[in-house]
C-alpha cells in the first residue's frame, strides 16, 4: 500500500522492487533476535547501562557476520544476500573454538 498517486514520482516496477527491500530489515531482526540472540534468550542486564552494553555488542557481532559474508560474496561474485547468515553464523561458531584467545593483560 502507498499514498503515492502519481506514476512518474513512483512507477509501479520501482515500488514493487522497494518492497523486496523493505523485508531485509525483517530479515535483520530475525537475524539478531533467533539466530544470534537465540529465540528463548533475552537480555540479561539488569542495568539501562548494561542492556545499552549488551544490545551493542549484539549489532557489533551481527555487522561482523553481515561484513564477511560481504567479502566471501565478493571473493566469489556473488550477492551477498544470497548468502545464508545462518550458515555463516555455524561456520564462525565452529571456527571460533580453534583459534587462540589471549586476554590483553596476559604476561608475555
Amino acid at each position: 500500500m502507498t499514498t503515492i498517486l502519481d506514476p512518474a514520482h513512483a512507477p509501479a516496477c520501482d515500488l514493487a522492487a522497494f518492497y523486496h527491500e523493505r523485508w531485509e530489515i525483517e530479515t535483520a531482526f530475525d537475524e539478531l533476535k533467533t539466530h544470534l540472540r537465540g529465540a528463548r534468550l533475552c537480555l540479561r542486564s539488569k542495568t539501562p547501562e548494561l542492556v545499552r552494553q549488551e544490545f551493542h555488542g549484539l549489532m557489533l557481532a551481527h555487522f561482523t557476520i553481515r561484513s564477511l559474508m560481504h567479502e566471501a560474496a565478493l571473493k566469489v561474485r556473488e550477492d551477498p544476500d544470497r548468502l545464508s547468515f545462518t550458515h555463516s553464523l555455524q561456520v564462525i561458531r565452529r571456527k571460533i573454538g580453534h583459534m587462540v584467545l589471549l586476554s590483553p593483560s596476559a604476561e608475555k
